[in-house]
């Protein structure tokens, strides 16, 4: 039996244009795209709403929050995938890549403890139908951390895997090249007083000297391997952006500086910039403004990060300040991160591709979620 669904009375986001029709999904894909409204028996009457494709998310540890929702307090891994799986569909993002940490600076971090329960916990319930989009799995190795190529024995197994990023949060390093800015951010998180920070740090460099370069060589060559999708993180200078081009990067996530952004473009790396930099107009740790690296043209991809309902309102702030188009600033949440990643299914709105739909309205200039398709499929 054929599945159809009418779109009708939409402004509809194409790559280069904002079309007034109707839309004719089919089967899970998308059939047409039509003028005028539908007057077909059952079509849906989106009002004049926009209809976007389904938004793609690259990095996020949002799923964290839902596995150890307070500190030392761990949640079964399968409803906490459910619970992240929700908010990530009602967010209007239909294709996730779940960030998961390979390793910390922290050695009682929660992310070790949860980390294997919640790569289980999302292969459990992708084989038992259980979630509304589609999710992937990303690998944020932490270089210098001493039993990260254990962790990624096991974790390079899964099949969902497609991306794997180098991280680096050894002090004086990338996101904090300040030490200042490193002391003032880590006492508070990790609540330590001066001795106890001075011996964090210099154990954290310790970490770095003895395994930082054993393991970036294992990473990349696993990516090489496998024909994962590289990511570098934090780079702070053109030397990372150079290291980023050597080790086969397609993707920078965050970099911190103008110059290393500007750098990484003259790469051919995609950048990618945090959607809640823009929604907040700052960095929440003291480095560039994403709106400025925007202004200039040098943002790619928008991600989440720790914030799903940060990805809509970030792109049409860029068309309301900054003059970006509709379509130009979609790409950033959509068809650029589908390019970055080879996902040549999605990510657009074109005969043939998945119908993966969000319906928008926008009051008050700020853009809400009215529903959500996944492959032809109301999730939301």
């Amino acid at each position: 039996m054929t599945a159809e669904t009418i779109l009708s009375h939409a402004r509809i986001v194409t790559d280069d244009e904002v079309v007034a029709g109707s839309l004719l999904l089919r089967d899970g894909r998308i059939a047409s795209i039509d003028p005028g409204p539908s007057a077909a028996p059952g079509a849906i009457d989106c009002a004049g709403d926009y209809l976007i494709p389904g938004m793609i998310e690259l990095h996020t540890d949002n799923l964290d929050k839902h596995i150890a929702p307070r500190p030392k307090v761990h949640w079964p891994a399968e409803p906490a995938v459910i619970a992240h799986d929700a908010q990530i569909a009602t967010a209007g993002i239909t294709t996730v890549f779940d960030s998961v940490a390979v390793g910390d600076i922290h050695h009682g971090s929660d992310r070790l403890a949860t980390l294997a329960a919640m790569a289980e916990g999302i292969a459990n319930c992708q084989r038992q139908d259980m979630l509304r989009v589609e999710h992937f799995l990303h690998l944020r190795c932490e270089l210098s951390h001493g039993d990260l190529l254990g962790h990624l024995d096991t974790l390079a197994r899964h099949a969902s895997l497609r991306l794997v990023s180098l991280m680096d949060h050894t002090p004086g390093q990338r996101q904090f090249a300040s030490m200042a800015q490193y002391e003032s951010y880590y006492k508070n998180k990790y609540q330590l007083d001066d001795a106890q920070l001075e011996a964090f740090v210099q154990r954290c460099l310790t970490d770095r000297a003895r395994h930082g370069g054993t393991n970036r060589a294992a990473v990349i060559e696993l990516a090489r391997r496998r024909g994962l999708k590289l990511a570098s993180h934090d780079d702070a200078t053109p030397a990372h952006a150079d290291e980023a081009a050597e080790a086969g990067a397609v993707l920078a996530e965050f970099p911190t500086t103008r110059e290393a952004a500007a750098a990484l473009r003259r790469h051919g790396i995609k950048v990618l910039t945090g959607a809640p930099n823009v929604v907040r107009g700052e960095s929440h740790s003291g480095n560039v403004s994403a709106l400025a690296l925007a202004e200039e043209g040098l943002v790619d991809i928008l991600s989440s990060d720790y914030v799903p309902a940060s990805l809509l309102p970030a792109a049409f702030r860029l068309v309301r300040e900054l003059d970006y188009t509709l379509p130009a600033a979609i790409r950033l949440v959509a068809g650029n991160p589908a390019e970055a990643m080879g996902l040549d299914d999605r990510g657009r709105i074109a005969p043939e591709l998945r119908a993966d739909i969000v319906r928008v309205a926008e009051r008050g200039g700020l853009p809400l979620v009215r529903a959500v398709w996944s492959a032809g499929e109301r999730v939301a």
